[in-house]
């Protein structure tokens, strides 16, 4: 087989392409990958280090403002999108891929409005619960669409080809029991919390997180904590507010978390933001959520991804604006007192991942191009 996919912006929509060419050359190591993004990007950091061939487009977003300087933002965007376009369909013409494949981000929609043009085989991967413009534009032009969940059902046309089919993970987990991974870790036993809000971080989560941390100040709670690269002074101070001494014993403070799955497995419960390829670990590994969707997220997609795993009762949700410290406690506080809920939520989470997503999108892949 010859691929070619789209993939740019945001590891929601760059990792789940990875994972599926990883599946393909699994598969098959004389699959030819090739990936088109935008250049000096995320996107090309992750592909270069994945070891896949990489071409790049120009590209930039629609503004959705009127202000004077948006609006030249957005005539020099669609100027992109005109030569993307072109550039798009000579590479396509030179690659000469059986399949093009999108996953989101602004290089997705000229090179698959390319191929389907062209006569070439695309499909397209839909992550967040709400899909993005370029999935809704493509929907009815595309071979196949392929979802994380059937609630985004309702923003396409009847008539698509679609599949359920969770998001790709990169690689399969084996993962820890609590005990296991308290050990790991060097935390002690007792209920332990994991809190993140993203590799920059997430200023209100960690507000509201030092709050939480001063209340369990003499309680066996162990607490893992990610402020983020940004984030930092901030979280001192907020610390500093509390007017508490760490328990370093129990409570990890860290910018960056670099073992995610390790800290996953010891937590019993998880406080985050609801970004899809998120979700998807925390599905995964079958952990109870306190949610809070990031407001400024394209659409407010995150609050609709963390609808939908709330609606399968595996997550409680506070939106941004109403999450305090004093809120944060008494949930985290009713979770600890009531196991069977807690319990039951992670049976749910569990119960509502698909573990195989990237084979059941390849064996699709197959017989697409019979």
């Amino acid at each position: 087989m010859k691929i070619i996919f789209a993939a740019g912006g945001t590891a929601g929509h760059i990792n789940p392409a990875l994972a599926v060419a990883d599946k393909l050359k699994e598969i098959d190591n004389n699959t030819k990958i090739m990936f088109i993004g935008t250049p000096d990007s995320l996107e090309q950091r992750l592909v270069s280090q994945a070891g896949y061939e990489f071409s790049a487009l120009k590209m930039a977003g629609i503004q959705r403002s009127l202000a004077p300087k948006q609006v030249l933002r957005t005539v020099k965007a669609l100027g992109y999108y005109v030569v993307a376009q072109k550039k798009a369909k000579k590479i396509i013409e030179d690659f000469k891929p059986d399949i093009v494949f999108g996953t989101g981000g602004y290089v997705t929609a000229p090179v698959l409005k390319a191929a389907v043009k062209m006569g070439i085989k695309s499909v397209t991967h839909e992550s967040n619960s709400l899909p993005g413009i370029a999935t809704k534009m493509l929907a009815a032009k595309v071979d196949r669409i392929y979802l994380n969940t059937s609630d985004s059902l309702k923003y396409f046309p009847d008539k698509i080809s679609y599949k359920i089919t969770g998001n790709p993970l990169r690689s399969k987990v084996d993962f820890l029991t609590r005990s296991e991974a308290r050990q790991k870790l060097g935390l002690p036993d007792g209920f332990t919390i994991l809190s993140f809000g993203g590799s920059t971080g997430a200023n209100r989560i960690s507000k509201a997180v030092a709050r939480l941390i001063s209340w369990e100040s003499g309680k066996e709670i162990n607490h893992i904590h990610s402020y983020g690269a940004h984030g930092k002074g901030l979280f001192s101070d907020y610390i500093k507010e509390q007017g508490i001494e760490v328990d370093s014993t129990r409570t990890r403070l860290l910018e960056y978390i670099n073992n995610m799955y390790t800290c996953l497995c010891a937590a019993d419960l998880v406080i985050s933001r609801a970004g899809a390829m998120t979700l998807t670990e925390l599905q995964a590994a079958g952990r109870a959520t306190i949610l809070v969707p990031y407001p400024n997220a394209a659409e407010n997609h995150q609050f609709f991804n963390a609808k939908t795993l709330e609606k399968q009762g595996a997550a409680i949700v506070i939106e941004d604006k109403d999450l305090t410290g004093e809120r944060l406690i008494e949930e985290v506080e009713k979770l600890m007192n009531n196991k069977d809920v807690l319990s039951k939520m992670e049976q749910n989470a569990k119960k509502s991942a698909i573990e195989n997503s990237a084979d059941i999108i390849v064996s699709d892949l197959f017989e697409l191009i019979k």
